[in-house]
């Protein structure tokens, strides 16, 4: 099981979706991480934005929940934002979300920070779910070069 969920989160990694927002940029996923029956990938995006001079990035966390099992399941899940070089975790948001069986929840967004735009900044965010009656999964992190266009 784990190392189908490597291999699965290694292809999700490598592959962008859209958001339903039509404005939003492109939803980056990163390494998937278990929960019972239910696999979960932490996603990020990062849309340009400007207040005033000021260059910043609207920083979103989504998560991606996909449930094998044949019952459907609610899913906890919470996510954190941190810059890379020296920052601290700050929660993003949590939710809830009900995963039917064998069915996927496309990247639903948790939360967002807006951040001011510095050359060569890295920020990342991790999230983590809970399957109802399981126990907590691992954390799946996500990352962008904050001001690359």
């Amino acid at each position: 099981m784990r190392r189908i969920g490597t291999i699965l989160g290694a292809a999700a990694l490598t592959m962008l979706t859209v958001p339903a927002n039509a404005h939003a940029a492109a939803v980056a996923c990163g390494g998937g991480v278990s929960t019972g029956r239910v696999a979960v990938n932490g996603c990020i995006s990062a849309q340009r934005g400007k207040e005033g001079r000021v260059y910043t990035r609207e920083i979103t966390a989504y998560i991606k929940a996909r449930n094998t099992g044949p019952r459907a399941v609610n899913v906890t899940y919470e996510a954190f934002f941190r810059v890379v070089d020296g920052g601290y975790w700050v929660k993003l948001g949590s939710g809830r979300t009900y995963v039917p069986a064998r069915g996927t929840v496309e990247p639903t967004e948790v939360g967002s920070s807006t951040r001011v735009c510095a050359p060569g900044v890295k920020v990342e965010i991790r999230v983590h779910a809970r399957a109802d009656g399981g126990a907590w999964s691992g954390w799946s992190t996500a990352g962008t070069a904050q001001c690359q266009t």
